[in-house]
């Protein structure tokens, strides 16, 4: 307790102090641009660091009043009045405290951020255009448009104090983070705000300035009835709340990426908020949310726990109580060109070359007019709007294109085939020349009947017409299954399927091509048109010279592949096969002897892999004896070792059943050991430049281990402990 105590007074004390100085300006100036009494900001900024930091859950969050608010609260203020605006503020957030009570936190982030940036991005542009009349000693308009209409004519005019005042304002925020590191420690808010301030009053210019109440302490229940329009207030009250709950689970999640210490609670902050919300409504305070500028500032001040946001709204309450007449003193051009700073930065650069990248420009865009043309609501709905119909485009994209080689036609459908697709394809169909041979290859992960009819019919009508029409489905057989009378109807009970470059050609095209030769030229002309494209920049680099990490050596079982159980590819394993993946001594067999030097001493791997496999033929040859006489029998004299070691080898804790089984096991190892009296090899391995690795595969299972020769053991890949290979000395 007394540790956690000094914390406090060390951490969180100054970090409070800093966010307080911070937080000050910015409360009033977000008041003067939402339209609301000036003490309004004040009041949400006690109330938000006091109570939304006690009863949040996100630890170094500091809430009060936000820019993001103030179009929506401006509009509200001039529908309902103050007193019904601080209503709705307090409906606000009881209706927050029961979406936090119901969960639903995370919902909120369900938004793209490019509305989110968007949304913001309106706000600043509204924020400026009004705020720039204020420094230039006019009055902002009821609309962003109107602002904009009047700003040339405002322009030309004749400006006075307040415009030297607000410009003075904003050229010092501007300058501010350019100065030396000892000077910002002061806020930029705050010495813009005081500089702007004192040459007013030494200068003795006469300008609008912050009013306040007499007795700042004199607060009553401020919300009202209205005395109609429920239906209104109602979509106000949602607005508001949804709204602002976004906006603090934005912030609280980007709160979490500024330090390491605990993680939010998205629900128990969404409750924190809705009581500081009813809370700052019923004392006649603006909404709050979480504010990111604070928060960063919480944490850059080096803040550990929540009591530095609780103390900087205790902080506010002294500084507005004891030094009133100080805020009377602020000109509202200052305030006006804080704002305008604060607006600019909401256009976010940063967010915007984000949105772009991924895609979600017009997102962007049509939220960024919503909100300035009409107002945020309008800008936030058509942002959704358009992100559902994007989505459901995305969804059902289908990539539909024609491919001429002389007298036959290939026609290519990928994606999602649905009815919204028909009048794609049935246009691409229409352009095939009649009675020409055709190959529709449906590479689709879902085809409705709308789409499988529009196929059907056209397949018909070309036939009739002396063509030939043949369906090649990449995938689940969804028009096959249509024509044989039972059609998938749901994709979740499409069965997976492998893709083809994986799945053996009995999976997909031996029955229609009994000659292994047409097997392989049709599995050529597969690799030519869709796997060829996919890696020919990879291939291209390795054209004129290999680096592969692993001599690979295993058995020639057709069943073994390499790269697929190694999640490997061009370039990766320099493989050596031979029948039961021996490695005999050095002298007996030059072929592995030049193999091995060249991947050692030449291509310099830095692995050796010896892979056995379940059901090996050429162990149950080792077993049961090969045929005397035949090169198998020859040839096997390589394995005798292994047949003569002793001591069990298990497979995840269990012996194999099989004799073969249990000689794989240890022929692997022994392979690892004849490697080991390769001069090259032992030279490599002693200097920690070469790592011996054994593997076995169990093909029933599609199963891998991975050797642990000082146990005499295999352990499942799955075992974390043994996804890194370690070198061994056997």
């Amino acid at each position: 307790m007394i540790m956690r105590r000094l914390a406090v007074l060390r951490h969180d004390l100054p970090a409070s102090l800093v966010v307080f100085l911070v937080a000050v300006p910015l409360s009033l100036g977000i008041a003067l641009a939402s339209g609301a009494p000036i003490v309004a900001g004040l009041i949400a900024a006690v109330v938000g660091g006091v109570v939304a930091g006690a009863l949040g859950g996100s630890p170094l969050q500091v809430s009060g009043p936000a820019a993001g608010l103030t179009v929506l609260m401006a509009e509200t203020i001039t529908t309902f009045g103050w007193q019904v605006t601080c209503l709705i503020t307090v409906l606000a957030g009881a209706l927050q405290v029961l979406l936090g009570l119901s969960r639903v936190a995370r919902a909120a982030l369900a938004i793209s951020p490019a509305i989110v940036h968007g949304m913001l991005a309106g706000i600043g542009v509204t924020i400026v255009l009004g705020q720039l009349h204020v420094i230039l000693g006019g009055k902002a308009q009821s609309s962003a448009l109107d602002n904009l209409a009047e700003l040339p004519r405002q322009l030309v005019e004749h400006h006075g104090a307040a415009t030297l005042i607000g410009v003075l304002a904003l050229a010092i925020l501007l300058i501010w983070p350019k100065l030396p590191a000892v000077v910002r420690k002061v806020p930029g808010p705050l010495a813009a705000i005081t500089v702007a301030t004192g040459v007013s009053v030494l200068a003795g210019l006469t300008l609008p300035r912050v009013e306040l109440p007499g007795d700042l302490l004199q607060i009553r229940f401020a919300p009202e009835l209205p005395s109609g329009g429920w239906a209104d207030l109602a979509v106000a009250v949602v607005t508001i709340a949804l709204i602002a709950s976004v906006e603090s689970l934005l912030s609280a999640v980007a709160v979490d990426k500024l330090h390491n210490g605990p993680r939010g609670n998205l629900n128990r902050e969404l409750i924190g908020q809705g009581a500081a919300n009813m809370a700052s409504g019923a004392l006649g305070g603006l909404p709050v949310t979480g504010v990111i500028v604070r928060s960063s500032t919480n944490v850059a001040a080096g803040a550990k726990t929540r009591a530095s946001a609780v103390l900087h709204g205790v902080w506010v309450l002294v500084f507005v109580v004891a030094l009133a007449g100080l805020l009377k003193s602020i000109p509202l051009a200052a305030l006006a060109g804080l704002l305008v700073h604060v607006g600019v930065k909401l256009v976010n650069p940063g967010h915007l070359k984000q949105v772009l990248r991924h895609g979600d420009l017009p997102l962007y865009l049509v939220t960024v007019a919503g909100v300035v043309g009409f107002d945020l609501l309008t800008g936030v709905v058509a942002g959704v709007v358009l992100a559902v119909l994007l989505m459901l485009r995305r969804t059902v994209w289908s990539g539909i294109h024609i491919e001429q080689r002389g007298d036959e036609c290939r026609v290519v459908v990928e994606g999602v085939l649905t009815f919204l697709s028909v009048p794609r394809l049935s246009k691409v169909l229409a352009t095939v020349p009649a009675g020409s041979k055709v190959t529709l290859e449906l590479v689709v992960d879902y085809l409705d009947h709308a789409a499988f009819e529009s196929i059907t019919t056209w397949q018909q009508a070309h036939e009739r017409a002396g063509g030939t029409v043949t369906i090649d489905e990449i995938g689940h057989p969804w028009f096959g299954k249509g024509t044989e009378g039972r059609p998938t109807v749901r994709r979740t009970a499409a069965n997976r399927t492998m893709p083809r470059w994986l799945a053996p050609w009995s999976a997909w095209q031996a029955a229609d091509l009994p000659l292994p030769e047409q097997r392989t030229h049709r599995g050529a002309t597969e690799f030519q048109r869709r796997a060829a494209p996919l890696l020919k920049e990879t291939l291209g680099k390795l054209a004129h010279a290999q680096q592969p990490h692993t001599l690979f050596i295993t058995c020639g079982d057709s069943r073994i592949v390499p790269n697929l159980i190694t999640t490997s590819g061009p370039g990766d394993l320099f493989t050596i096969r031979n029948i039961g993946n021996l490695v005999p001594a050095e002298q007996a067999d030059p072929s592995m002897n030049a193999a091995v030097e060249f991947a050692v001493g030449v291509l310099g791997v830095r692995e050796i892999v010896v892979c056995g496999h379940s059901s090996c033929g050429a162990m149950g040859a080792l077993a049961d004896g090969a045929p005397p006489g035949t090169a198998l029998a020859e040839w096997m004299t390589h394995a005798q070792p292994s047949k003569k070691r002793s001591g069990p080898v298990t497979l995840d804790g269990d012996r194999p059943s099989r004799e073969p089984d249990r000689l794989a096991l240890h022929n692997v190892l022994q392979q690892l050991d004849h490697l080991r009296q390769y001069p090259l090899v032992a030279d490599a391995e002693e200097r920690g430049k070469l790592v011996l690795s054994g593997l076995y595969f169990d093909v029933g299972e599609a199963q891998v281990y991975l050797a642990d020769p000082a146990r005499g053991a295999f352990v499942s890949a799955e075992t974390p402990a043994m996804t890194a290979p370690t070198p061994s000395r056997g």
